[in-house]
C-alpha cells in the first residue's frame, strides 16, 4: 500500500495491481474511520465516504496534482514504486 501523500489527517494511496475491483484509475483515502475510492480523471467517488470538509480537501488536492497521480497510477498497477506527491498545505 504506497503513500502517495498525507495532509490534515487524510492518507492518500494506492494499492500495487489494483485494477481488478474498480476498473478505473483511482486512489484510495483515509480519514480516521472513514475511507473512500476516489476515480484519479471524473473526481467520483467510487466506493465509500469522507466529511464533506474533508472531500473538498482531497478535491483541491486532486486537482493540483492530477498528473502525478495518474503518474503513480501507472507506476503501482505494473507493481513499481510510486512517487511521494506533495501534500496540500
Amino acid at each position: 500500500m504506497p503513500i502517495l501523500s498525507m495532509f490534515y489527517g487524510i492518507v492518500a494511496y494506492m494499492y500495487f495491481y489494483d485494477t481488478q475491483q474498480h476498473r478505473m484509475p483511482h486512489f484510495h483515502v483515509e480519514y480516521a474511520e472513514y475511507t473512500a475510492v476516489i476515480a484519479i480523471q471524473s473526481s467520483k467517488v467510487l466506493q465509500g465516504n469522507l466529511p464533506p470538509n474533508k472531500m473538498k480537501l482531497v478535491q483541491a488536492w486532486l486537482e493540483i496534482h492530477r498528473d502525478d497521480i495518474m503518474a503513480d497510477w501507472t507506476l503501482a498497477v505494473r507493481g513499481l514504486p510510486v512517487q511521494r506527491i506533495k501534500p496540500l498545505e
